[in-house]
């Protein structure tokens, strides 16, 4: 009796049989089958529904474009922040416009006295804007005030810095500061002494009807 052959097959034991392995997102038919329990994507803004939905998270500016680009009405916070008037629309107040080109001084002292509220007086604005105007820097010193009105009433740094409005357009910012002035309800040529009386005068003055009576 022979030592057993290791290449040739045992009759005596029965081949194995595997299953046929199935690769993986297939049905034993051979076809596709989506992958189970898999949520769907959803982008971010949006809802199940599919409608749009505002956006968490975003920037004051951005969300008031949204708003503004929804609804189709601009922003009156947006607004109230603008000049009165442009730059170069120094006719629109003519009288002031001719005095500002003869004695840019004069207009700068008025604005001088209501932008400080009375603490720089207007005879003593002009004629420091004047001696400083012989030298050529009178920009200098009336862009200060620009800013000071700016900060104050909230106005935007247009249509250029301040410093560069008032070096190549002076004469149109002073015209425009004037009317910015007027616009709030100042008159420039009383000073500030002046509009405080006449505030004054009118809020202590009685309603119409009553003098009717």
């Amino acid at each position: 009796m022979g030592r057993p052959n290791p290449n040739q097959p045992n009759e005596t034991q029965p081949p194995v049989q595997r299953p046929p392995v199935q690769p993986t997102g297939h049905q034993n038919s051979g076809t596709m089958r989506k992958p189970q329990n898999v949520p769907p994507v959803q982008p971010t803004g949006y809802q199940n529904s599919g409608t749009m939905r505002k956006p968490q998270n975003v920037p004051t500016g951005m969300r008031r474009a949204i708003n503004n680009a929804s609804t189709g009405r601009p922003d009156n916070n947006q607004s109230q922040n603008l000049w009165s008037s442009d730059l170069f629309d120094c006719m629109n107040d003519s009288e002031n416009a001719v005095i500002t080109c003869i004695a840019p001084c004069v207009t700068f002292g008025q604005i001088a006295e209501i932008t400080d509220e009375g603490a720089t007086p207007c005879a003593t604005g002009g004629l420091l804007y004047a001696v400083i105007f012989v030298f050529g820097f009178s920009f200098v010193y009336s862009c200060i005030f620009r800013e000071k009105m700016r900060n104050k009433y909230e106005l935007p740094d247009a249509p250029a810095p301040d410093w560069i409005t008032h070096l190549f357009c002076e004469q149109c910012a002073l015209c425009q500061e004037y009317r910015e002035l007027k616009h709030r309800g100042f008159d420039p040529n009383i000073g500030w002494n002046g509009n405080v009386q006449a505030q004054q005068q009118e809020m202590m003055a009685p309603p119409t009807s009553q003098r009717m009576r």
